[in-house]
């Protein structure tokens, strides 16, 4: 593939990362996020 081709996907792969945090923060989902995040990682080291 070439380099141009490569770095357009790139700016577009950010930038579609980007639009969907910023989706999120105004969906107010951050909270429901943040509170799966702590119950998936209390779940692997064997706590939850």
């Amino acid at each position: 593939m070439k380099r141009g081709i490569q770095n357009l996907l790139r700016v577009c792969g950010i930038t579609a990362g980007a639009a969907m945090l910023c989706l999120g923060v105004y969906r107010e989902e951050t909270e429901a996020i943040l509170h799966k995040a702590v119950k998936i990682c209390l779940e692997c080291i064997g706590i939850g």
